[in-house]
């Protein structure tokens, strides 16, 4: 069973105002899902609420950028060190939005978990809309939530789309958008960055259990995936309580089906709900659909049989840099622990404590064979540098005691100069030891040796400083 932590993020900073003295509704989604009693009815633990700054456009005009972008900035900070701190406890966070612009802070978690295992994380898109506005495709942008998906694959102002310096937090081709409509504004601009997409027709065309294995399988290369939901993904006829509803989505089953068919597999990392408008639904009938949709989608979740996360690592792929993939010999272990840096890398000291004061030959052979192993014994032939765990390569340098070769570092594709995020020259970092604080590990797959994505995983870096409802079209301020 895998334990969900509900994490409330009432942001509206990513919607133009629905009419001139007002403000976005879907800051109160968090509140009016909470009145139905989705925490109690997921078990889930209350993880409190990041609250956002003031809803105030002040004089922004077109050709001024994203409204409100330092304000989402500081947001997406925020809540992406809370997300963080979620995947640390070993937890599945569902976060509330709130609008869209909330894929920014869980981007920027999943691009630090990503780092600190050396690996990438994918992104399953369920939206009815492609949020793909950016400079490069439309006269000015101004409305975050609706070109989050740009943002997010690297495009668009630096401000929002290289926090930390990440650029971009998904990669095009680990991103697989679900749901939008057969006519969406930019799809030909998806297709053209080599994102997969699944629109409505084919979505129902193939059914959405074969959709949500499709998508697993599209990000079979990444070392595990989050979960975008905007609920106008939904057909207007049964979900108008949204700010851009746009005829032609899905029904609420194929929702619920499409749901748990994602979060079915200790590969899905978490997932978000975004764009609900309480002002939209009076007598809060909506709201009580959607809490039942998300309750019985998140079911595999809170299954007794859930496994708990695991990041699985990509397909091995040979590089010129390393060795033959060999696990590594206990002579070369100790190299890596005497490295200058080792007082910097608190993971490079597992299994070595003792060894202070020890000869060389005297330190390989205790970690060549452990404490109460014979190395006459020929039982103990077994038992070596492959049992003890790789060291692999990386900063981290050695192996973790007992979690053994299963744990493997993954490549980790960035750009390379004068690219265009998500286009080729793979450049793969060199891969990262585990804490020997993870979570326990699971059998191996097709697809490759996992690791898990246990407490004490997520990488913390300093916050850098820095009437009819309104539709996100591309003059949306």
């Amino acid at each position: 069973m895998r334990r969900i932590a509900v994490l409330d993020a009432p942001t509206n900073l990513g919607l133009r105002p629905p009419t001139p003295t007002s403000v976005p509704g879907c800051a109160k989604a968090p509140g009016a899902l909470r009145d139905h009693d989705l925490l109690a009815r997921l078990r889930a633990r209350d993880a409190g609420c990041v609250t956002p700054a003031r809803y105030d456009p002040g004089d922004w005009r077109p050709g001024d950028g994203v409204c409100h972008a330092r304000e989402i900035a500081d947001y997406s900070l925020a809540l992406a060190e809370r997300i963080g701190s979620i995947i640390d406890r070993g937890e599945f966070p569902v976060v509330l939005g709130g609008d869209c612009s909330v894929l920014l802070g869980s981007a920027l978690a999943m691009h630090r978990l990503g780092e600190a295992v050396g690996g990438r994380i994918g992104l399953v898109f369920v939206d009815g809309h492609s949020d793909f506005r950016h400079p490069g495709n439309a006269s000015y942008v101004g409305a975050a939530a609706g070109e989050d998906l740009a943002l997010v694959t690297g495009r668009g102002q630096a401000d929002l789309a290289a926090l930390e310096g990440r650029r971009p937090y998904f990669r095009d081709i680990d991103v697989v958008v679900l749901g939008i409509r057969a006519q969406d504004e930019y799809r030909l601009d998806l297709q053209a960055a080599g994102i997969t997409t699944r629109p409505v027709p084919a979505l129902r065309a193939e059914g959405a259990a074969r959709t949500a294995q499709w998508a697993h399988e599209q990000l079979a290369d990444c070392a595990g995936y989050w979960v975008h939901i905007d609920v106008d993904v939904l057909d207007p006829a049964v979900m108008p309580a949204v700010d851009a509803p746009d005829p032609g989505g899905i029904a609420f089953a194929e929702l619920e089906i499409l749901l748990a068919g994602l979060v079915d597999t200790p590969h899905c990392l978490g997932v978000e709900v975004t764009v609900f408008d309480p002002d939209y639904d009076p007598d809060g009938s909506y709201a009580a659909e959607i809490v039942n949709t998300v309750v019985a989608g998140l079911a595999p979740v809170t299954a007794p049989e859930a496994v708990p996360p695991r990041l699985l690592s990509a397909r091995p792929t040979p590089s010129p840099r390393r060795g033959n993939g060999r696990a590594a010999t206990a002579t070369e272990r100790l190299d890596r622990a005497e490295r200058p840096d080792r007082a910097e890398r608190p993971d490079a000291l597992a299994g070595l404590d003792g060894l202070d004061g020890l000869d060389r030959a005297e330190r390989v052979a205790r970690l060549e064979f452990p404490a109460g192993i014979d190395p006459a014994d020929s039982d103990a032939a077994d038992v070596g540098p492959a049992a003890l765990g790789s060291a692999d390569d990386g900063p981290a340098g050695v192996g973790v005691p007992g979690v053994g070769s299963s744990v493997s570092a993954l490549p980790y594709d960035v750009p390379a100069d004068g690219e265009s995020p998500g286009t080729g020259g793979r450049a793969h970092s060199e891969p990262s030891g585990v804490a020997a604080s993870v979570a326990p590990l699971v059998e191996r797959e097709p697809v490759g040796p996992p690791a898990s994505a246990g407490p004490g995983l997520l990488r913390r870096t300093s916050p850098s400083p820095q009437n009819p409802p309104a539709r996100r079209e591309a003059d949306t301020a």
